[in-house]
């Protein structure tokens, strides 16, 4: 059943607050961005006001198709009044479009990565909590259900290891950042998440191959668990895979992200034999359980399933990879399990 979610108006003679929907606008509107309208705009409990894009044609396309207005820019989406917005513009922009959403008092919905630089990053989490405000970063692979089928396997398991493959064919559209960034950042973040645990270790391999920034990178971690973590990426493979495997010492579980096929191998015995099961996966859309989640936060104030802390976490991991950073990383905080 799906979820309504609303934005309270109380009411100071304590009868029962009134709701209405979560208004909403989205500005950036290429591929991911237009996703993000189209599921919004069959969410039950919001109300997709506007959409935002210098391109007006392609702006004007979007919302025609879902019903709602198009606008220039994310300061015409901010003048309609709304509760939230999200921000699916170019990496560069994240940070000077986030700030000014957090100052007009809207909840914001940041892409991944959340910024260009650490910095920027700690600075739009700076001003969300000063003007008290949801902050959620967009990792949508954590709402996948292959991903939360694994991360349930492996609840309360000794882990040892992490293997990630996340490959496919060079994007069509270019892009400002290279691979780790554009990619690997996503299984930086399922690491710490699967681990509960932080990055303290990076031995990054990259290599521009066929692009002016690094389009193959073999990443490997260790956290302060004590877990080993590999995450092997490219834009080089004709065709498209994600995958994961966790070992941990009573099971290996396996999860193909794209199938949403997930496998856990266990009861080993001693002639080298053992059982397999596959294990249930929800059906769920990852992008419209990531709104849900936001909707919810803006609604309830609490906690985003994906903060801007850890968001900010995920990108300085993700940085440490690139050419030129250092190769080990000094202590941070345990995140959240």
């Amino acid at each position: 059943m799906a979820s309504t979610f609303t934005v309270n108006q109380g009411q100071s003679d304590g009868r029962k607050a009134a709701t209405r929907p979560v208004r909403i606008g989205v500005t950036g509107i290429g591929i991911m961005g237009s996703n993000h309208a189209r599921v919004l705009s069959a969410l039950p409990g919001a109300e997709l006001v506007a959409v935002a894009d210098p391109d007006q044609a392609q702006a004007q396309r979007v919302a025609s198709f879902l019903g709602c207005k198009a606008v220039g820019d994310h300061r015409d989406l901010l003048a309609l009044g709304l509760d939230a917005v999200v921000v699916a513009a170019p990496t560069h922009l994240h940070h000077p479009i986030a700030l000014d959403v957090i100052a007009a008092g809207c909840s914001v919905l940041v892409e991944k990565p959340v910024a260009s630089t650490v910095e920027e990053g700690r600075e739009i989490v700076a001003a969300a909590r000063a003007k008290g405000v949801t902050l959620m970063v967009g990792h949508v692979e954590r709402f996948n259900p292959a991903v939360r089928a694994v991360k349930e396997a492996i609840r309360d398991e000794n882990l040892l290891s992490i293997a990630i493959t996340r490959v496919g064919p060079f994007p069509p559209r270019m892009s400002n950042v290279g691979v780790v960034i554009d990619l690997a950042v996503h299984d930086i973040d399922l690491i710490r998440w699967f681990t509960g645990s932080d990055i303290l270790e990076v031995q990054p391999q990259t290599s521009a191959a066929i692009a002016e920034r690094e389009d193959i990178a073999l990443l490997q971690f260790r956290t302060a668990s004590g877990v080993l973590a590999h995450i092997n990426t490219n834009w080089l493979t004709p065709f498209k895979a994600r995958t994961v495997h966790v070992a941990t010492s009573k099971k290996y579980v396996i999860g193909d992200l794209l199938t949403r096929q997930v496998t856990e191998h266990f009861d080993y015995r001693p002639d080298g034999s053992y059982s397999t099961r596959h294990l249930p996966v929800a059906y769920a859309e990852p992008l419209r359980a990531e709104l849900e989640d936001f909707l919810a936060a803006v609604s309830t104030g609490r906690s985003p399933e994906v903060t801007g802390e850890e968001g900010v976490e995920s990108l300085e991991i993700a940085i440490s990879c690139l050419p030129g950073a250092p190769a080990a990383m000094a202590t941070r905080r345990r995140v959240a399990g």
